[in-house]
């Protein structure tokens, strides 16, 4: 997924140069200032000026900064923006991040055509991607074990796993529990090859690495810490 700084200065720009395109597809990330990409702007900005598009499918991810005194939409504001929008199944997802002072507004075509699904958090409307190969994950709340379990079956194909949280689990004593009674779930990846925990809480290792929560089909190549996976282990 391309990372631009903003759109209509870089995007638009070379899309009104193709105005008799009949199909289209985009995929990016890019920083806001006052308002995220919606329905009312893809309107706007794209549809209004390309009157043979026949085919338009897109990922977008829009991030602003944020403070106190914004009237920040909510999911439901966003995909209003939609109702009445020409190309169907559209879905919304809105993310803020206090601690980091940002929103982040995630709106895509369904069926998911990208190979990518970026910065998957709590909120994940759940769905079937079977052409996404690498997802990446990132929350200021913690992922808990039923969110593996949600995570993995949406994505069958996903070969990559990338996971961004500092933030540690707080249900641990319940899954222990759970275990020890053989109730807990386990989160299966069939396809699995690759996974990135090095940026994440102690949790996680744990997470991944205990065969009562996780079951991989495949052989690994694992991205951790060295000290964290020794003083989780040892």
């Amino acid at each position: 997924m391309a990372r631009i700084w903003y759109y209509d200065e870089s995007i638009l720009p070379l899309i009104y140069r193709m105005s008799n395109l009949e199909e289209l597809g985009l995929s990016f990330t890019t920083a806001v200032k006052e308002t995220f990409v919606d329905g009312n702007d893809l309107k706007q900005n794209i549809l209004n000026h390309m009157s043979q598009l026949k085919h338009f499918t897109f990922d977008i991810r829009s991030v602003m900064c944020i403070n106190n005194e914004m009237n920040l939409p909510s999911k439901e504001d966003i995909q209003r923006t939609f109702d009445d929008f020409p190309y169907a199944n559209i879905i919304s997802c809105m993310d803020y991040f206090l601690e980091h002072k940002e929103g982040l507004c995630h709106i895509y075509s369904y069926p998911f055509l990208m190979r990518r699904f970026e910065d998957v958090t709590n909120n994940f409307p759940g769905g079937l991607y079977p052409y996404v190969r690498v997802v990446s994950l990132y929350d200021e709340h913690p992922f808990e074990h039923e969110f593996f379990i949600r995570i993995s079956q949406p994505f069958p194909c996903m070969e990559k796993l990338i996971i961004n949280n500092r933030y540690g689990q707080n249900q641990k004593e319940s899954y222990k529990l759970m275990n020890d009674k053989s109730n807990l779930s386990i989160a299966k990846y069939y396809n699995l090859i690759e996974l990135h925990i090095d940026r994440a809480h102690d949790d996680y290792i744990d997470e991944f690495l205990c065969n009562t929560k996780t079951y991989f089909q495949n052989n690994i190549l694992l991205d951790i810490d060295y000290e964290a996976i020794t003083k989780s282990h040892t």
